[in-house]
């Protein structure tokens, strides 16, 4: 599973500040301590927290967050 690229992206202009991406993975997301706006802190996080990466994805219920692995060999998805 080595040489899998992750590309974490959030769309602030959806999140609500619901706080569920901060939970499921605390190295990855934050929130704006004014409005709780979600602040990505890992673009790129390692291959180790892509699961709870995942769960933030499905457990936002903004749908503000999107996921993309990628095969550093051949640039395909990634299951």
């Amino acid at each position: 599973m080595s040489g899998r690229r992750i590309t974490v992206v959030v769309d602030k202009t959806r999140c609500m500040g619901s706080g569920h991406c901060l939970y499921a993975e605390p190295a990855v997301f934050d929130q704006d301590d004014h409005d709780g706006i979600v602040i990505l802190l890992d673009e790129h996080p390692p291959e180790e927290l892509l699961a709870n990466v995942r769960h933030a994805v499905h457990t936002c219920p903004a749908q503000a967050i999107a996921v993309t692995v990628e095969d550093a060999e051949d640039g395909l998805d990634a299951p």
